[in-house]
């Protein structure tokens, strides 16, 4: 393979950077989103690896993109007609250098290795840039909680961790919650946990407030995504005052981006889920929002409904013949994609900068393609990338760590501080990253580089393991 033909340290930046990224596609070629998160990231390791030989004497970038362990396993559980189910289910403890694996469990029909690969991949870069000693990784199932019973839920959760249980522990791995695993899900895996291993410890984080849990942690992804876009602005002297704002998703980050934005003085326009987008040119009030939030998370209904209650609201069903999603094609300010992966495309990223969108900060995991996170850089636009805009999610599991192993519960408005100063810090380290190493404004290379800077010291620090 060409990869072995010169020394690692011989050949230039680029040169190498493509011989790993030609390995990574041999080893994983069926697994498009983890490829995109490693070029990605590769892409902005240009820079350092000019720099630093050591890295590549020592192949950090190599180890890195192998995940220390792999966990798959299956998940039998009756369903309530008495029939068995059988699901399957992971978990990816990518990277510990820094700390414990960290990283949330994802209950959805589209879960595979290749997408949970990225999201434990990303989730390294993100956990070192919240200043929380916390590894990376990332965990679930291909079981869809929607439609399913509370019985049912529970029956597959006790199956699930009933196998992972024996790879989890406070000062090992400790997951959280993410897409199809809210409250409940966290109640039931715990329980179970707790049950088996007859302990009780943080050992997941998203708990409820009366066993263990912190203040904060639902709201802390959308939250610290709106702290994060305020610090952007502040760059250039503006703030989110008056700014109208997309959101996408209608799920926790992006109720809680929403609720938030509202605190801060923008105006909200629109929310969705997977049959559709409501836009609304009022905009998303505190009690429009209260409603949303009865609707998704006690009812468990459609986005659909919100255009029969608010008549000047506008209902776009899905339509899978469109080459764009009409959401993005609303005029705005700022974009907050807070729904999944790769739901701006390149001919979103188009019509947000037609309509002048002046910022784009990242709610979810790479919501962004390669091609539209290219569009934005090249237009200037304020761009936060996932790993450091939505890292709020995860610096406030941290703190309910920290919780935990004192037996302290915090204020609020305590932990809310810690968080609104992480996601300062955070944005402090991508803008200083980027201009240091020569591409001022640019917080994709600021997030990657500083992410990976402090894992691959700690890794250089801990010898060949």
């Amino acid at each position: 393979m060409s990869t072995t033909v010169m020394p690692p340290e011989t050949r230039s930046s680029g040169d190498y950077i493509e011989a790993v990224m030609n390995t990574v596609k041999l080893k994983n070629p069926a697994e498009p989103e983890f490829l995109q998160a490693v070029q990605e990231v590769l892409d902005s390791l240009r820079l350092v690896l000019a720099r630093h030989p050591e890295y590549r004497t020592a192949k950090i970038v190599e180890r890195i993109l192998e995940p220390e362990r792999v966990i798959m396993f299956r998940v039998p559980w009756f369903d309530d007609q008495g029939n068995v189910q059988v699901n399957r289910g992971f978990r990816i403890e990518m990277n510990s250098a820094i700390g414990p694996y960290k990283g949330g469990l994802r209950f959805h029909p589209s879960v595979n290795l290749g997408i949970l690969k990225f999201l434990a991949f990303e989730q390294v870069f993100k956990n070192s840039l919240t200043t929380l000693p916390m590894g990376g990784g990332k965990g679930g199932s291909d079981f869809d909680p929607k439609g399913k019973s509370d019985n049912e839920v529970m029956r597959f959760c006790q199956s699930f961790m009933t196998e992972l249980c024996r790879h989890l522990g406070p000062d090992t791995d400790v997951p959280a919650g993410d897409i199809g695993v809210g409250g409940r899900e966290i109640g039931y895996l715990f329980g179970q946990y707790k049950r088996i291993r007859n302990e009780f410890t943080g050992v997941l984080t998203g708990k409820g407030l009366n066993w263990g849990g912190s203040l904060i942690r639902p709201e802390a992804t959308g939250y610290g995504c709106v702290y994060f876009a305020a610090e952007m602005l502040k760059s250039r002297q503006d703030s989110l005052e008056g700014k109208l704002c997309l959101v996408s998703g209608s799920g926790n980050v992006s109720q809680y981006t929403i609720e938030k934005l509202l605190a801060l003085g923008a105006k909200p326009l629109t929310a969705s889920d997977s049959n559709g987008v409501i836009y609304d040119p009022d905009g998303i009030d505190r009690e429009k929002l209260a409603w949303i939030m009865e609707l998704k998370n006690v009812r468990r209904g459609r986005m659909r409904e919100y255009a029969d209650k608010f008549k000047k609201a506008v209902f776009m069903p899905t339509d899978v013949k469109l080459d764009h999603n009409p959401l993005w094609n609303v005029k705005a300010d700022c974009a907050f994609p807070s729904a999944t992966q790769n739901e701006i495309t390149a001919t979103d990223a188009t019509n947000l900068i037609k309509n002048g969108i002046q910022l784009v900060a990242e709610g979810a995991n790479m919501p962004c393609t390669l091609e539209a996170t290219k569009l934005f850089l090249q237009a200037k636009i304020l761009y936060g990338p996932g790993k450091a805009a939505n890292a709020g999610g995860v610096a406030t599991s941290g703190l309910e760590m920290a919780q935990n192993s004192a037996r302290l519960s915090w204020t609020r408005e305590e932990v809310d501080d810690r968080l609104h100063k992480i996601m300062v810090a955070i944005h402090g380290t991508c803008f200083e990253t980027a201009e240091k190493y020569g591409t001022p404004g640019n917080l994709v290379n600021g997030a990657n580089i500083g992410g990976f800077l402090k894992v691959a010291n700690s890794m250089l620090d801990q010898g060949l393991v």
